[in-house]
This record gives C-alpha cells, structure tokens and sequence, in this order.
C-alpha cells in the first residue's frame, strides 16, 4: 500500500501501538529545536604529532623538576616531545626541532636560572614564538617560571641579565664586522622573544610542594588541550540539562554527596551522560578511572580480577598492569587506594552488590571524592549506609528526538523531504529512547522512500533486534522466575491499569505483585504515573517478542497470549493450557482478568 493511504494507516497503527495521537508534521515543524547543540560541544581539532613540546634547560631541572614534569604529562596520557628523547641534546637539528614545534599544540617554556645561558634554549624560545606568530598556526605557549620572576624574563634581569652581559660582552670584542651584525640581530631577536614569551598566561613557581606544582601544570595542559579520556560520538542532543544537573552535585562538598547513582532503562543515556562528565572533570581529581560495562565484564573468566587490576593501575597511574592473585586480595588494594586520595571514580552498569562490593570495598573515601554509577538497578541503593543520591536519566522531548534522528538518518538536525512524514512516524514510535532513534536513522540513512515504508511495517511486526537486545537485558537480570513471569503478564494485559487493581488481581494467581512490581521499577521496566502502571512502548514490545519467541509458530503454547487480533475472542471464549498453567479469561470492567490454576503440562 502506497501514497498518502498508506502514511495514513501507518500513523494509526503507530498511534495504537503507543496509546498516543501522532503529531501531524505542522505541528511538529513549529516544535523542531534549530539549536546547534550537538556542534557545540564537539569542535573539530587540528591534528599535531604531540600535544607539548616541552623547552627547558637540562643544566638546572633535567633530572629534577622537569624530569618530574615529564613523567606526569606522559602518566596524564599527554604526548609530549623532549629533544633528549630522541638524541643528545646538541645533536638534534634545527631543521628537526623545528619541525617538532610545529607539531605540538602547545609549547610549555621551563624558565630557570640559568635557562638564558644556553644559545639552544633561546634558539628554542625563538622558534616558538615564529610558530605562534604564523597566521594558520594554532599553536599555544605556556610559560612556566622555576624560581625565577617573570619580569626577570621578560626584560632581562635577575638572573637572566648575567646571560645576556656576556653575550654584550661577545658583541663588543668581536672585530669582524658582518659577525658583529650576526650578533646583534640574534641577541636581539633572543630579547624580543623572551618579551613575548613572559606575557604569556604562566604558572611561577617560588617555594612549596613541587609536586603540587607540576599537577597544577598538567591540568592546565589537559584543559587547553580540550583533553578527553573517552570517546563520545559527536552527535549529543538533549544532554545539557542532564549534566548541568550531574555536574552541580559535583560541586557539593557535603560528605554525604560522594555517591551519585544514575538510573534508567537501556539504552537512554546513563553511559554517555557518564563520558561526559568523566571527561569534564577527571584532571581536577588526584586520581581517576572509568570502569566500563562492568556487569558484562564480571561474567567473563576473572573478569571481577580484571576489572579491580584496571581500576587500581588507573588510580595509582601505574605504568603496568596491578598484579592480583585472587578477589579479596585486589578488595583489600582498592580499599586502600581510593580511601587514600581524592578520586573521580565512575563505575559503569552496576547490576549486583557482590560487584560494588568488589569495586569499592567497604566504601571508605578520601574527603573530596566522587563516585557515579549507572545502572538499570535502583535497589543497589540500599547497600550504602548513606543512601546515594539517585538520578534518573529523562527520555528525549519530540524536537530533541527530531533532532537527534535526523542527525543520524540525514547529517543535519531535521529531517529533508519526502522524509518528514516518515520521521515523525518513527520518531513516534521511538518515545524519546536515544538508542532507537540513533540506531533507526543510521539503519535508514540513504535508503529510499520504498524502503523506509517497508521498515515502517516491519517494526509494526518484528521490534528491531540491535534495539531488543539492549532492552532485553534488564528482563534477563530479573532474580527469578516470578518476577519474569510478572513483568510478562503486566506488558501484555495490564499495562496503564491502576496499580491497586493490578495487585489484588494477580495476588490471586501466586504472582506476589507487590514486590514483584517494586523489582520491576527497580530496574527500570515499569514506573507508576498517577496510580497507574506504565512502561515505555519499546519495553513492552520487547516483553511480547519474549511471548512470540517461546512458539513463533503457535501461539497457544506461549506462556501468555497477547490479545491481538483474531485470536483475542477465541482466547475469551476458552481455556487454555499454557505453559503450564491453565487459564481462564474473561472480561471484568473492561480489564481483562484471569485465574489459573497449576497443572501438569501436557506434551
């Protein structure tokens, strides 16, 4: 069925699926957000071949200061160019270094005492200033003075002042003309340079902790640098609000706000919000990791093992893997390392105690610190003395999940005709789940009209499996049996139905729905509204496609029976032996309901 018939039964069928109107395009046109929010928080980056080149003279701090500074920028993950790494300093060629300036990003000038001692340094500082001077160039200086003033620097006095007397002294004894220019223009241009150099943006240091310094430093780095730990896809809509409010619980300082737990089903964002925020803030910690898909993880042979070795070797910035022999030994190791410094730990898809327990030990923190955890399972709560804060991630508005689908189906953030019927249709059918709608418009970019049409009613028969498969977990890490069975129950009869209604009901059929529906919104499958209980379209497709699965082929051996179709007054009228159980519908309120009773299967 083509044409305008055809959109017309799809928005019915969509509509009914969700129990909601479609949005005609005209409304919706008005409602599509022209923010540019995505392009915002991802700007496109030169390439370099290192991120420093880092300057410094090797008399006063090579096997001290900067030794220090170098081993910190490299255990930052920062790569950074020091001339004596590839040879002797002295045999490395102009040409060379040179060329390795204009390879950085950033140039970081270790200004000491006798820096303006060495030709090769003031060379070095000279170089830097042309590259920073060249119209294309995005290269950054960043002046850092070890015990010694900036003005010293910039004018030549102090300490640097005894440097550039005796290259005065040079230039008057010597008696060769066209040497005595030489001089003058380089000596020059070595003042100019400095002058320029020490009004950068730069850190003095005079006296105290050292090591405090050269942390400070790195962390300059890592924010010029826009530096990120983890990947994030640049296509991110809808995020603003949700770290805004992740980051404002960052900035309590109350020692009850260390631990954040974020909630929500699969496939919303809890991960990425995550990224985000680990990216923002980890250089302002003294220690940092990021455990990914942890649950996952845990199932593999030693993955508990793996994952406490990652964490400690993150946290200590150990330059090889921790060695653990056996769980308890690696609880006792992490215990000490993060109730020892203050650290930004976010642990990524938490599903049982024994995992936080392995991961965080008897939950001792350093003052200052911060832990963030994501899961589909707000009952973990209850393992904290002190109740973490919970936040829930908030499924996309209908312009942000305009934006968002289109940005994956067309590379721009609205849709382009003839595709704008057919958006709102699966934006719809998506209800805001960021996971849908990116993998539904990367599967229907550059495909034609036909073919986005046939995939319309496909989804209205098959659910797509990439976005099934996230889904299905949360059912699968049900703890038993009856809860499963619950959930199936209330996503083929009784979703949107009054919870009180829901409870006596099933109370009869030996479901135990009132904890049974507790562990249903503890993992993000159900949630009450105004009495009622509700899931999201895409849950409830995924629970009948666990029915359909069971007996693609014959329906009267699935466990329950979707009342769909023809089958719906055949099911009403009899009994039916299912999975075990025998059933009898009938209609009550214009609810179904049901009792069974338990019997022997047949075969």
């Amino acid at each position: 069925m083509k044409g305008a018939m055809y959109l017309l039964l799809l928005c019915s069928v969509f509509g009914s699926m969700h129990n909601l109107p479609v949005v005609p395009y005209w409304t919706a046109v008005v409602e599509v957000s022209r923010t540019q929010e995505s392009s915002s928080m991802a700007s496109a980056q030169p390439c370099f071949s290192y991120d420093v080149f880092l300057s410094f003279r090797g008399e006063d701090t090579r096997k001290s200061f900067t030794d220090h500074l170098y081993t910190a920028l490299k255990q930052a993950g920062i790569r950074t160019f020091r001339d004596d790494d590839a040879m002797e300093r002295g045999k490395l060629l102009k040409t060379e270094l040179k060329k390795a300036i204009h390879e950085s990003a950033i140039s970081l000038i270790v200004f000491s005492k006798s820096y303006a001692s060495s030709k090769w340094c003031l060379d070095e500082v000279l170089m830097i200033i042309k590259e920073h001077e060249t119209l294309s160039s995005k290269h950054e200086v960043v002046p850092v003075f070890y015990e010694v003033h900036p003005s010293d620097v910039r004018y030549q006095t102090g300490s640097f002042k005894g440097a550039f007397d005796g290259y005065d002294d040079i230039i008057k004894a010597e008696t060769n003309l066209q040497k005595k220019r030489e001089w003058l223009e380089k000596v020059g241009a070595w003042r100019d340079s400095l002058g320029k150099a020490a009004t950068f943006t730069g850190m003095v240091f005079t006296a105290g902790h050292e090591a405090k310094f050269v942390i400070n430093i790195v962390n300059v780095i890592r924010k010029k640098l826009d530096y990120k730990a983890l990947y994030i896809e640049e296509k991110l809509v809808g995020i603003k609000d949700n770290v805004a409010e992740v980051e404002s619980w960052l900035q309590d300082p109350s020692p009850d706000a260390v631990v954040l737990l974020i909630d929500g089903m699969g496939g919303i964002g809890k991960s990425t919000i995550a990224k985000f925020i680990y990216n923002s803030n980890f250089c302002n910690y003294d220690g940092s990791c990021f455990l990914a898909n942890i649950n996952e993880m845990s199932k593999q042979p030693n993955g508990l093992l793996r994952l406490q070795s990652q964490l400690l070797s993150t946290i200590l910035k150990s330059e090889k893997e921790e060695t653990i022999w056996n769980v308890d030994e690696g609880t006792i190791k992490v215990t000490r390392a993060i109730s020892n410094k203050k650290i930004l730990l976010i642990l990524d898809d938490v599903a049982t105690f024994e995992e936080l327990d392995v991961l965080l030990g008897p939950k001792r923190f350093y003052p200052g610190s911060k832990v963030i955890i994501t899961t589909r399972h707000t009952w973990l709560l209850t393992t904290f003395k002190v109740h973490p804060k919970l936040f829930s991630v908030r499924k996309l508005s209908t312009c942000e999940s305009i934006e968002l689908f289109s940005l994956y189906a067309f590379h721009q953030d609205q849709p382009i005709e003839p595709y704008v019927f057919h958006t709102e249709l699966l934006v719809h059918y998506c209800m805001g789940l960021p996971l849908a709608l990116k993998v539904l418009g990367s599967s229907l970019r550059g495909k034609t009209i036909d073919a986005w049409e046939d995939t319309i009613h496909k989804l209205e028969a098959n659910p797509n499996p990439e976005i099934q498969q996230v889904l299905n977990l949360s059912y699968e890490t049900l703890a038993d049996d009856n809860d499963k069975d619950l959930f199936l129950h209330v996503a083929c009869f009784f979703g949107g139905k009054e919870k009180d209604y829901i409870v006596k009901l099933l109370s009869e059929c030996d479901l135990y729905p009132v904890v049974g529906i507790k562990n249903l919104i503890d993992r993000c499958l159900v949630y009450v509204e105004d009495g009622r209980v509700m899931m999201h379209p895409l849950v409830k497709e995924m629970a009948r496609e666990v029915v359909r699965r069971e007996s693609p082929k014959d329906p009267g051996k699935r466990r329950n029976i979707q009342l769909i179709g023809s089958m719906q007054g055949r099911i009403l009228r009899e009994g039916r032996q299912f999975g075990g159980f025998m059933t009898k519908y009938k209609f009550k309120d214009n609810c179904v309901c049901f009792g069974r009773s338990r019997t022997k299967m047949k075969h």
